[in-house]
C-alpha cells in the first residue's frame, strides 16, 4: 500500500510540473503576442502632427510661387504680396494617414521682412523647415542673395523670445541630424513602419562620427533647403552669355560649399521641365514628418543636382575642380561669374504696341489740318487789292509792269472755263497770239476784224508792220496769259487739297 501510495504521489507531482511549464508557455506566447499587437497598434495609432510648416525666402522672380504650387499639384499660381499662405497635403500611405504642411511665401522686397514673425515665431520655430530659392537665370545674384537672406533669418531668430536650452536643443539636433547620415538602398521595404523605426533608432549617439570640415559653421538649428530654380535656363546662358561647363562647375562647387557651411540641402529643379520636384516634395516630407526616402544623391546631371543633408563633404566637392582649368576654385564668385551687360538682359520679346484711343486719335488729326491751313495762309492772287479768283476783277497791267516772266506755251488742259471768266480770257489771248494763215479774220468773225487798221498780214500769219508799241501790246499780253495760267493751275491744286 505505501508503495503504491508513492507512486501515485510522484505521477501527480509530474502532472502538476506538466502542467504548470504548459500554461507558464502558454502566458509567454501571449505576452509576446500582446507585445507585437500593442506595438503595432502603438505605430498605427501615431497620427502625422498638424503643427509642420514651410517658411519660403528669396528674391522676387526666383520661382517662389510657381515652385510651391507645382509641389501642391495647382497648374495656375497666383501670385500675391507680403506674406502669402498655402498649404500641401501629405498623405502616409502605410498608415492611411493624412494631413496639411502649412506653407509660408515670403514677398523678396526687403521691406515686407518684419512679416516674419507671423510665419516663425517662439511657437513653431522647432516645426518649421525653412527653403532658400535662387533662380538660374541670375547666377551672378546668388552670392548676394543667400548671404541676405541668411542673415535676415539670423538675426530674426535672435529676435526671438527663446530659451537658450531650446536654442541649443535645436543646433544638437541639426547636428545629430548631420552626423547620422547614411547611404540607402537597404533591402526592407522603405515604406514600414519596422524599416522607418529600424533607421531611426539604429545608431546610437556614441557611435557618431565627428562633423566633416566646414560643416554646420552657421547653425541655426532649422532645417534649410537650398532650391536652384528654372535649371531649364542653362541652355540659354550657354548660348547667349557663352557659359561652359566649368563654369556650371564652379557654381556648383561655390554653392555647395555654402550648404556646407549653413547644414543645408541642394536641390536643381525646373518645373518647365519637371526636374526634381517629386523629389523634393519627398525629402521634405521625409525632413519633416520622417516618411522614406530612398534616393541618394544626384551629381552627375549639371541640371539636376540632389545633395541630401550630411552627404556633402570639401573632399567631394573637390571632385569638381578636376574640369575647372581656366578657373581657379579660390577664385572670388563674383569675379568668375559676372553680371552681363545691360543690353544683352533686354528680352527678345516684341514690343507691345498700345493703340490709341480713337476721339484722341481724330482730334489730334484735326489739330494737325488746322495748324497746315494757317501755314498755308491765303493765295497771293487772293491778296490781290480787288483782285483775284471767284469774280473779282483783275487789275489791269501796263506794259511796264514788272515782275512778268517770258511768253510760254498754255497747256491745253489749263484752258478750260473756270470760275470767274479767266478761261474765258486766256482762251482770247491765246487765239491772238496763234492765228493761223488763211483763217477768216481770226476764227469766224468778218474779213480783217482780227488785223488792225494799216497792218497787213503775211502767209505765215505774223503782221508784215510791227511797231514797238504793238510790240509792247503783245508782250504785255503774253504775260497777262501765262498769269492766268498760273493762276488757274493753283486754283485746281488748291481745290484738290481742299477735296
Amino acid at each position: 500500500m505505501a508503495l503504491e501510495s508513492g507512486t501515485q504521489t510522484g505521477s501527480n507531482a509530474l502532472t502538476s510540473s506538466f502542467t504548470t511549464k504548459k500554461k507558464d508557455a502558454a502566458a509567454e506566447k501571449e505576452n509576446l503576442w500582446s507585445a507585437i499587437l500593442n506595438e503595432v497598434q502603438t505605430q498605427g495609432s501615431t497620427k502625422l502632427p498638424a503643427n509642420k510648416s514651410v517658411l519660403v525666402l528669396g528674391d522676387n522672380a526666383t520661382g517662389k510661387t510657381t515652385l510651391i504650387a507645382k509641389l501642391q499639384g495647382v497648374e495656375d499660381p497666383k501670385k500675391g504680396s507680403g506674406l502669402e499662405y498655402a498649404y500641401i497635403d501629405v498623405k502616409d500611405e502605410y498608415r492611411d494617414d493624412m494631413t496639411r504642411l502649412g506653407v509660408w511665401v515670403l514677398d523678396g522686397d526687403p521691406g515686407h521682412t518684419n512679416l516674419l514673425h507671423f510665419a516663425l515665431n517662439e511657437t513653431n520655430y522647432a516645426h518649421t523647415l525653412v527653403i532658400l530659392t535662387v533662380s538660374m537665370t541670375q547666377p551672378w545674384g546668388w552670392l548676394e542673395q543667400l548671404n541676405h537672406w541668411i542673415k535676415v533669418l539670423g538675426q530674426h531668430i535672435e529676435s526671438l523670445p527663446l530659451e537658450a536650452k531650446d536654442k541649443e536643443m535645436a543646433r544638437q539636433r541639426l547636428a545629430t541630424t548631420w552626423q547620422s547620415y547614411c547611404e540607402v538602398g537597404d533591402d526592407l521595404d522603405p515604406g514600414s513602419p519596422v524599416k522607418r523605426t529600424m533607421r531611426n533608432n539604429s545608431i546610437d549617439e556614441d557611435d557618431l562620427l565627428p562633423l566633416t570640415e566646414d560643416a554646420l559653421i552657421t547653425n541655426l538649428g532649422l532645417d534649410i533647403v537650398v532650391v536652384v530654380t528654372k535649371t531649364d535656363y542653362m541652355t540659354t546662358l550657354e548660348k547667349e552669355y557663352e557659359y561652359r561647363d566649368e563654369h556650371f562647375d564652379f557654381i556648383q562647387q561655390w554653392i555647395r560649399s555654402f550648404c556646407l557651411r549653413t547644414g543645408a540641402s541642394l536641390f536643381y529643379t525646373s518645373v518647365k521641365e519637371d526636374k526634381n520636384c517629386d523629389l523634393l516634395y519627398k525629402y521634405l516630407t521625409h525632413r519633416i514628418y520622417g516618411l522614406p526616402f530612398r534616393t541618394p544623391a544626384l551629381v552627375v546631371e549639371k541640371d539636376a543636382v540632389l545633395i541630401p543633408a550630411g552627404w556633402d563633404s570639401l573632399k567631394k566637392i573637390s571632385i569638381l575642380y578636376e574640369n575647372m582649368h581656366g578657373i581657379k576654385a579660390e577664385s572670388p564668385y563674383s569675379d568668375v561669374i559676372k553680371a552681363p551687360p545691360t543690353r544683352k538682359a533686354v528680352s527678345n520679346r516684341e514690343v507691345e504696341v498700345q493703340t490709341e484711343d480713337e476721339q484722341t486719335f481724330l482730334a489730334r488729326q484735326q489739330e494737325i489740318l488746322k495748324q497746315a491751313g494757317q501755314d498755308r495762309g491765303e493765295s497771293p492772287l487772293r491778296s490781290q487789292g480787288g483782285g483775284g479768283v471767284g469774280g473779282n476783277k483783275s487789275v489791269p497791267r501796263t506794259p511796264g509792269s514788272t515782275g512778268q516772266s517770258s511768253p510760254k506755251k498754255i497747256d491745253p488742259k489749263l484752258t478750260p472755263a473756270t470760275p470767274g471768266g479767266e478761261g474765258v480770257l486766256a482762251n482770247f489771248f491765246n487765239s491772238l497770239l496763234h492765228k493761223k494763215s488763211g483763217s477768216p479774220g481770226g476764227g469766224g468773225g468778218p474779213p480783217g476784224a482780227g488785223t488792225p487798221t494799216g497792218t497787213t498780214r503775211t502767209s505765215n500769219g505774223t503782221d508784215s508792220l510791227m511797231t514797238p508799241e504793238k510790240l509792247a501790246v503783245r508782250s504785255d499780253a503774253a504775260a497777262e496769259l501765262d498769269r492766268l495760267s498760273r493762276s488757274v493751275k493753283k486754283e485746281i491744286d488748291l481745290s484738290q487739297s481742299e477735296c
